[in-house]
């Protein structure tokens, strides 16, 4: 981070002509247990990352079959999170995924942030900053670019408000610590939790990441207002700043 520190339906629109089913002939040539017969005689728990994937796409390509395709997805970007992430540009260069395909994931992606917001804790105390790390992991694991943001607390600890408030590339972004004290004013804020993703997947912070930290925490108590955690996503992983305490 850089510290700027003073400053089975088919979808044409997917181009797919003929596919493969869910539950295509297997390479012996029987007919496998698909993961959507898996998932109603099983439990959604029994899926894997790519077989829940796969439900999502319904179909494959004219090559191979929805449940490959999964898979190729996820090992080309590294994580189901990341799949429902990819922007267009990146995941439209993928086999057999077009505009629907693209619609359909992005909505579940949507669809699984927002539930995880829903199960932040509403009028009650953060028994720990790490009680975010759901919602963490849900908003920012297989961003392809760093995000900085805060969860905005009141002098009981609940939880006023939770914001992305800085974009940066796959390396660094720019963090403006004045703008967040200002924010923190602006919602009358006792306490603060920041936090930034690492899309590289690495769970050290960076020297950068520390400096940032200590300046942040000595603005803030300039106006009595407490840095409690400073939390790193990288995959899905979460883990704390020693350097707040």
């Amino acid at each position: 981070m850089h510290s700027s520190l003073f400053r089975s339906t088919l979808f044409a629109t997917d181009g797919v002509v003929s596919q493969p089913a869910l539950n295509a002939p297997g390479p012996q040539g029987f007919m496998e247990e698909g993961p959507r017969e898996k998932l109603l005689a099983r439990g959604v728990n029994s899926l894997s990352d790519a077989e829940l994937l796969a439900v999502l796409l319904q179909t494959g390509t004219r090559d191979i079959n929805c449940v490959a395709l999964a898979k190729l997805l996820i090992n080309e970007l590294g994580s189901l999170s990341a799949v429902l992430s990819a922007p267009l540009n990146q995941i439209g260069q993928q086999p057999g995924i077009g505009t629907a395909k693209f619609s359909l994931l992005q909505a579940a992606g949507e669809v699984s942030r927002r539930a995880a917001r829903a199960q932040l804790p509403a009028g009650q105390p953060l028994p720990s900053p790490l009680a975010l790390a759901p919602w963490l992991r849900t908003h920012l694991s297989g961003r392809p670019y760093e995000v900085f943001g805060a969860a905005f607390l009141d002098r009981r600890l609940r939880l006023i408000r939770i914001e992305e408030l800085f974009r940066g590339s796959l390396s660094e972004t720019s963090v403006y610590p004045r703008e967040i004290v200002s924010r923190a004013l602006q919602l009358n804020a006792s306490r603060l939790v920041i936090f930034h993703n690492h899309p590289s997947g690495m769970d050290e912070p960076s020297q950068a990441d520390r400096q940032l930290t200590i300046r942040l925490r000595q603005l803030l108590q300039q106006l009595e207002i407490d840095l409690w955690a400073h939390l790193l996503v990288a995959g899905d992983s979460v883990r704390e700043f020693e350097c707040v305490r």
